[in-house]
């Protein structure tokens, strides 16, 4: 069927508003919400639907063939069977369990400078510096141990976390969940698919806007007001640690001067938020361009940025504060509208690349 292709084919070059703009691209899309073998021979059996085809890639094929002959119903019909299995999905998640478990990590750190995965950085830190197999394995003791540890705490609690967060949206009425994974899709607010990034307020960005600003960089100011107070740092540390070093350091001080060392950055940095919130499109536009190589994609998003405004470096804590997230998110929701979806619309370019992408993006900002 060229119809099936032809959306499968937008699919795949992550054109999504092509599909969401058309009601058949609306029931391909959940159509593959539910292309798991359980899913839909539930559904078919739902609805006295009768599939001849038996692999999953045919069945798919031949399931929106036959709900292509009424797509207003079938669009309910597969509205309703989403939902029910939704909430089912839902139930089966103990929330409160889960905080909990959450609320076990007391320490966010990666334990390397690894940018996209933590293979490539044990490669080119390790494998690929060290020719002695001795030092090598002394790394262990030190440091490899360390890194893959972070990592793997880190990683378990941003999975988690999300899953957290996305059960709080699929619990809406105005969303529409996928029940199954779909590439660049979490769930339809209000017939419009969106994939969710939680992340926080960018220190590249915040890097850039001071520097729009006539700023200096945080770290060159810190280093030369702590050489002001006469505070010591180890020099020969990463960016991230010296900074960490001389903040501890003027906090401990607590004199007048180291006070107003550290006002001043967060008066600042408080500025660049604001800003943000009041231009978010600005910012949705900076998350496409900077995006890492490995994760481009030029899908709808609905970014969720977390800041907490009395220390930046603890906004990873509020993926597990249901407190301030489900007020924000529903408030969010109730307000959101499909039919003025052309206020979302960005376009932006990425890197060398000749193509100009556009994609619908909003942010919901959660500031304690």
């Amino acid at each position: 069927m060229k119809e099936f292709n032809h959306w499968k084919k937008l699919h795949d070059s992550g054109q999504l508003d092509s599909l969401y703009r058309d009601q058949s691209g609306m029931l391909w899309l959940k159509t593959k919400s539910i292309a798991r073998k359980e899913l839909i021979a539930e559904f078919a059996s739902a609805n006295n639907i009768k599939l001849k085809e038996t692999s999953l890639t045919k069945q798919f094929w031949e399931l929106f063939k036959l709900l292509r002959n009424n797509i207003i119903l079938s669009n309910i019909k597969l509205d309703t069977f989403i939902k029910r299995k939704s909430k089912s999905q839902l139930n089966t998640l103990n929330t409160e369990k889960l905080v909990s478990e959450l609320y076990k990590l007391k320490i966010f750190e990666w334990g390397g400078d690894y940018q996209n995965s933590l293979d490539k950085y044990l490669v080119s830190r390790y494998v690929k510096t060290y020719q002695s197999y001795d030092t090598l394995v002394s790394k262990f003791k030190t440091e490899i141990n360390s890194a893959v540890q972070g990592y793997v705490l880190n990683s378990w609690y941003n999975h988690w976390s999300s899953i957290l967060i996305e059960s709080i949206f699929k619990s809406h009425p105005k969303v529409l969940p996928t029940v199954g994974q779909i590439k660049g899709v979490d769930f339809f607010i209000d017939g419009i698919p969106f994939d969710l990034k939680v992340t926080y307020l960018p220190a590249e960005f915040i890097r850039t806007k001071r520097k729009e600003k006539g700023l200096p960089v945080e770290l060159t100011f810190l280093k030369k007001k702590a050489k002001e107070a006469g505070i010591s740092f180890n020099k020969s540390s990463n960016n991230s640690d010296i900074y960490y070093e001389i903040t501890e350091k003027m906090k401990d001080k607590n004199d007048k001067f180291c006070k107003s060392v550290l006002e001043t950055l967060h008066i600042e940095n408080l500025q660049v938020l604001a800003e943000a919130q009041q231009e978010p499109k600005l910012l949705s536009k900076w998350l496409y361009e900077n995006q890492g190589e490995m994760r481009f994609g030029s899908e709808n998003r609905l970014f969720l940025i977390l800041v907490d405004t009395q220390d930046f470096n603890s906004s990873w804590k509020l993926k597990r504060n249901l407190r301030l997230l489900k007020p924000a998110i529903f408030k969010y929701l109730r307000k959101f509208t499909g039919i003025n979806s052309e206020r979302l619309k960005i376009t932006f370019r990425y890197k060398d690349r000749l193509a100009r992408y556009s994609a619908l993006s909003d942010i919901i900002f959660i500031v304690k």
